[in-house]
């Protein structure tokens, strides 16, 4: 029998994706109303009614970006204050903890991060998201997973030619994720490694080319992803 396995922000962007697609684990979802991960009483309930043997923590504040500048106190709540008291439940019942976290915990400026490189958030966002994987790493029966993803069709009409990155779409991380769930430590989740430009181009013919500036935003957050491509090649 497939092991239970607990989805929080089952109503977020990627939950959806990953309802709609998956066809090999047994997932249930939780809404923010059915597992408030700023309320342990709210978690633990969850884990009781369902009984997960893992647990995939999506809940958290991702987009607009901006938000995390001006609003720290709900990106700390709801990336690093939420985290943790999902790690502390899972803890208090043995259940295996996989946490969606974010490229932007590396520096950006050099590109090619492997999971033992120093990290050096660029932005609130990242250090919101190095905050719950300070919370996850903690407990050794976790998986954290430093993802480079976007939603498909690419959702803005411009994309820049100078920046590098390794992004993939929400349903390619769909098709990983089972050859993932064993795993634990830190890996790397992404693509190809090209400009953003590139990766938005295919899918979308029209969308026009600019450039970043430096000074605003690092312009090669490219990780090293041997590691992620050793577990898929292995586990085919």
């Amino acid at each position: 029998m497939k092991k239970k396995i607990l989805v929080t922000g089952g109503d977020g962007r990627f939950a959806k994706i990953l309802k709609e697609k998956n066809t090999k684990l047994n997932l249930y979802f939780a809404s923010k109303k059915q597992c408030n991960i700023l309320n342990i009483n709210s978690i633990t309930k969850a884990i009781n009614k369902i009984k997960p043997k893992i647990l995939i923590h999506c809940a958290g504040l991702s987009r607009p970006m901006k938000i995390h500048e001006k609003n720290i106190a709900k990106s700390i709540d709801l990336n690093i204050v939420g985290t943790a008291n999902i790690t502390k439940v899972c803890k208090k019942n043995n259940i295996k903890l996989i946490y969606f976290s974010t490229g932007y915990v590396y520096e950006g400026k050099n590109g090619n991060y492997s999971e033992n490189d120093p990290v050096k958030p660029f932005n609130n966002y990242g250090l919101s998201k190095l905050g719950g994987e300070c919370a996850v790493a903690m407990y050794k029966n976790s998986l954290i997973l430093r993802i480079t993803m976007t939603e498909k069709p690419f959702a803005h009409n411009k994309a820049y030619t100078n920046l590098k990155t390794n992004f993939i779409f929400h349903e390619d991380l769909v098709k990983y994720l089972p050859k993932l769930i064993k795993e634990k430590g830190i890996i790397n989740i992404g693509g190809k490694t090209q400009s953003v430009y590139d990766f938005a181009k295919k899918n979308n013919p029209k969308v026009r080319a600019i450039r970043a500036k430096e000074k605003v935003i690092p312009l090669n957050q490219t990780m090293n992803l041997k590691k992620l491509l050793k577990i898929l090649k292995t586990k085919k």
